[in-house]
């Protein structure tokens, strides 16, 4: 017992200095700015956890841009696949609103969530807005995967921003990609209901982008018959106005 006795005081000085020490560390990680955010991920199993190991290359340029101008924090971040990341007009489009955008590649819906935390989580925004799932569908993913998918993507925001709005923009009806449309309104219908169980507001832009026949309106796109021109864009401003925060 007097062995056991004369251990104390330095354990209890330990213990003090912990103490001490933790009281004098620095701000968590999550304070850092998007520019000084780095990631301790091993690369990401493809095609599993993202479709593509390319996308790697618009995180670093992402990064370059943050370090040059780092974007305002609390914003309103529009992230996704090819039809965000060419909205040009974005800004113009929501005056006013501090917009992020964050699109990438022809990137699938597990690619935004993999990336998570170098392209939406760094902003502490107040609302994600998100556009992905017709490459999804396009490169053979079903509609109950691209589902559960959705459901992993808002599990993932939510973890670090619980409080941050969420908001699915529903896949577009493409011209080239026609075959799709009962997939994609299969997806959209689980998408949806899934949205509204788990507090997720729902912007369907498919049915607006139907000709008077139920087809892709081929008025809305350039030459690809994938991708939107202006009128598209138009189009999307005034559905998504709304739902911005």
């Amino acid at each position: 017992m007097t062995f056991l006795n004369s251990l104390r005081p330095p354990l209890s000085a330990l213990a003090l200095a912990a103490v001490l020490a933790a009281c004098a560390g620095g701000p968590p990680a999550t304070s850092a700015t998007p520019a000084a955010t780095t990631t301790a991920k091993t690369a990401p199993r493809i095609p599993e956890q993202v479709s593509n190991a390319e996308w790697e290359n618009d995180m670093q340029r992402f990064a370059a841009e943050d370090a040059q101008s780092p974007p305002p924090r609390g914003g309103v971040v529009f992230t996704g696949s090819s039809s965000i990341r060419l909205w040009d007009t974005l800004a113009q489009d929501f005056p006013g609103v501090p917009v992020i955008n964050r699109g990438f590649g022809g990137s699938e819906l597990r690619d935004s969530t993999w990336y998570a935390d170098r392209t939406i989580v760094p902003y502490a925004p107040r609302q994600i807005l998100i556009y992905a799932g017709d490459n999804d569908l396009n490169s053979g993913r079903s509609p109950q995967q691209l589902h559960a998918d959705f459901i992993a993507f808002v599990q993932r925001v939510r973890r670090d921003l619980p409080k941050a709005k969420i908001a699915y923009i529903s896949t577009k009806p493409s011209p080239s990609r026609a075959q799709l449309l009962p997939a994609q309104r299969e997806a959209n219908a689980l998408v949806q209901a899934e949205a509204t169980r788990l507090g997720v507001d729902y912007i369907d832009i498919f049915t607006p982008m139907l000709d008077a026949g139920g087809q892709p309106n081929e008025a809305l796109f350039v030459e690809d018959r994938l991708h939107m021109n202006a009128a598209g864009y138009d189009i999307w401003q005034r559905v998504i106005a709304p739902y911005v925060k």
